[in-house]
């Protein structure tokens, strides 16, 4: 007789199987991510056709198989059902699913991960579906803030308070219209642009004997029993973009454990859809820079977005 487990899980990704099954992959809280069959899923009157839908939070019955488990029982705990009923609910729940696919692990406990998945798509599915500028900024800026707990959970959210040359506190000058911060996804968060500029400032030639000046940093070589000096190029740090005061201040703030308020943030009531834009493109660049692939949703990120800004900001 086939051993059967119980495990609470929310279904991430879902497609066809055989003739009217469906194979699902699911974020459990017991067992990490799985990968089961729920028989029968497809037919038209399949008491698992519902509890099989994407954003599904069930307890489940599964029995162990000799390739793949299945589940035998199910019983659903929490829908996100309101999620397909506004574009960039959608985009942006299907955005932190493939984050999650690519972070949890397997045959592990991934109770945090669950956790605070959930707690990202109830807020998701709590804001309006108005579409209203503002009520579509609150959705990126959830999302903007989703991915970065799941960066942060993980151990690889960018450094945003101090700068990654100096070690020093950045704050936003909102005073100067023209102040920017640089953001390097090498180097892994927030860089002073001054500083930036003299590391990068090319040097006054210098006179040598025995070899050219270059911009390259000395090595020692053996050769026998002599030595020579050599020289290996030294890669310079790339600035991905320059964000803005109101940009830094969104992402000094997303490490905080409550939803920003984004229509009224006391310390710049100047920030706006396109701010939000910018700090989730570039939180994007960041991401798929760590997974190593690009996050298919976020081009019905872009699609969203254009209904409220012409031009993107990247």
């Amino acid at each position: 007789m086939n051993k059967t487990y119980i495990a609470t899980g929310i279904n991430l990704k879902g497609k066809p199987f055989g003739e009217s099954d469906r194979l699902l992959t699911i974020l459990t809280r017991e067992f990490g991510l799985i990968r089961v069959i729920a028989p029968g899923a497809r037919k038209a009157k399949s008491r698992l056709g519902g509890r099989s839908e994407l954003f599904v939070v069930n307890q489940l019955l599964i029995a162990k198989g000799r390739s793949l488990d299945k589940i035998t029982q199910a019983e659903t705990l929490t829908t996100y059902s309101g999620l397909g009923k506004n574009l960039g609910k959608l985009a942006a729940s299907q955005y932190l699913a493939e984050v999650v696919l690519n972070q949890a692990l397997s045959d592990h406990p991934q109770e945090d991960l669950f956790v605070l998945l959930n707690e990202h798509l109830n807020r998701l599915q709590s804001l309006p579906n108005s579409p209203l500028i503002a009520h579509s900024t609150q959705i990126i800026a959830s999302l903007t803030q989703g991915i970065f707990h799941l960066l942060a959970l993980a151990g690889t959210a960018p450094q945003v308070q101090l700068c990654c040359l100096t070690q020093r506190l950045l704050r936003p000058n909102f005073t100067d219209e023209q102040w920017r911060v640089g953001f390097s996804v090498d180097a892994g968060g927030i860089i002073n642009l001054s500083e930036w500029t003299k590391l990068h400032r090319p040097s006054s030639p210098q006179p040598q004997k025995s070899t050219p000046a270059t911009s390259k940093s000395p090595t020692v070589a053996e050769s026998g029993n002599s030595y020579t000096i050599e020289t290996v190029p030294q890669p310079k740090l790339k600035i991905n973009t320059k964000l803005t005061a109101p940009q830094l201040a969104i992402l000094q703030q997303l490490a905080q454990p409550q939803l920003l308020d984004t229509g009224a943030l006391s310390f710049s009531p100047s920030i706006s859809a396109f701010d939000w834009m910018t700090v989730e493109r570039i939180l994007r660049q960041y991401t798929e820079y760590h997974l190593g692939y690009p996050i298919r949703s976020g081009l019905l990120i872009d699609t969203f977005t254009h209904q409220f800004i012409v031009d993107p900001p990247f």
